[in-house]
């Protein structure tokens, strides 16, 4: 099946649509509810407000996220803040960030032991602080 040039609401359930292509398309406000969507690739998207509850990431590869760099058709040198990302109640035990900009980032009520920045255990830097 194939749709082009539509302009209306799509409603599939207890579909099979595999290897399925969306490309340059407005799903403003789109909702996906118990759905398999391994493999699944997004690039060149606007994810602002985006909301994902009770799902598994395992394996997810999460890359160049932010606002549109420099060059870029939406890049606004006057607009570089966006709004805050938040992870809550997330296990992302033995992940890795890298090259990632974590300025102004609270960390609350989270399990940080084996937590390492720059190599560095973060439980031996705060017992180290503490005891000052």
């Amino acid at each position: 099946m194939k749709l082009e040039n539509i302009k209306d609401t799509l409603t599939a359930s207890s579909s099979y649509l595999p290897n399925s292509n969306f490309s340059c398309c407005d799903l403003t406000g789109m909702k996906m509810n118990n759905v398999n969507l391994t493999g699944m690739k997004i690039t060149d998207a606007n994810l602002s407000e985006l909301f994902i509850d009770g799902a598994q990431i395992g394996g997810a590869y999460i890359k160049n996220i932010g606002m549109p760099p420099e060059g870029h058709p939406l890049h606004d040198p006057n607009n570089l803040l966006q709004k805050p990302v938040i992870l809550e109640n997330c296990d992302l035990n033995n992940s890795q960030i890298k090259n990632c900009n974590l300025s102004n980032i609270e960390i609350e009520g989270c399990d940080i032991s084996g937590m390492k920045v720059n190599g560095i255990a973060i439980e031996d830097l705060l017992k180290q602080y503490k005891s000052k």
